[in-house]
């Protein structure tokens, strides 16, 4: 049969998506309280709003005839697709997280999950990141994943301890000068 006749299969289901933020094998899946409701938002917005609208449309542009070169129901569809994907994702890390509430620790004087900490570079330039989970990590908002090297270097230690950050560009000392556990937005 010549090709022109075969039905060429619609894009992957991996196409045109971020990849989503792995976490390690056999490691469990900490967030903190805003961290879990935020994915709860997105995962009812998309579930409860996006997808009923767009089955509208799909329904709708379906109705009118052929499919084969109608745009709203071709790329609805793909849109669809990418909606449950992104829901089964989430229904996946919201059943595996483990929420941990950093307002709760008390009186701690180490770096652990949840833990806002302020480092000093070797040239006086203080940085402040707050150590979340995976699925909330912005470094631009200072806020790093638990499993990042720099979490990594920082975790455990106290006020006044050195971080030895391995980096591309050479190695960094971080001197811890404060911790604190307070709610995080």
């Amino acid at each position: 049969m010549s090709k022109a006749f075969t039905r060429e299969q619609d894009s992957t289901d991996d196409e045109d998506i971020s990849p989503a933020p792995q976490l390690p094998p056999g490691v469990k899946n900490y967030i903190t309280p805003n961290g879990y409701r935020k994915l709860q938002e997105e995962q009812d917005h998309l579930w409860k709003v996006e997808r009923p609208a767009l089955v509208k449309t799909i329904t709708w542009a379906a109705s009118n005839g052929d499919r084969s070169e109608n745009g709203d129901y071709i790329y609805g569809k793909k849109r669809l697709r990418e909606i449950d994907r992104r829901v089964r994702f989430l229904r996946k890390r919201l059943e595996l997280a483990v929420v941990v509430d950093p307002a709760q620790r008390l009186e701690c004087d180490q770096v652990f999950f949840g833990a806002t900490v302020t480092v000093c570079d070797a040239n006086g330039c203080e940085n402040i990141y707050s150590i979340v989970g995976v699925d909330e990590a912005d470094v631009s908002g200072g806020r790093i994943s638990w499993v990042s090297p720099l979490a990594r270097a920082l975790l455990k230690l106290r006020e006044g301890d050195v971080a030895i950050l391995r980096t591309p560009t050479g190695i960094n000392e971080l001197e811890v000068t404060s911790i604190v556990y307070c709610e995080l937005d």
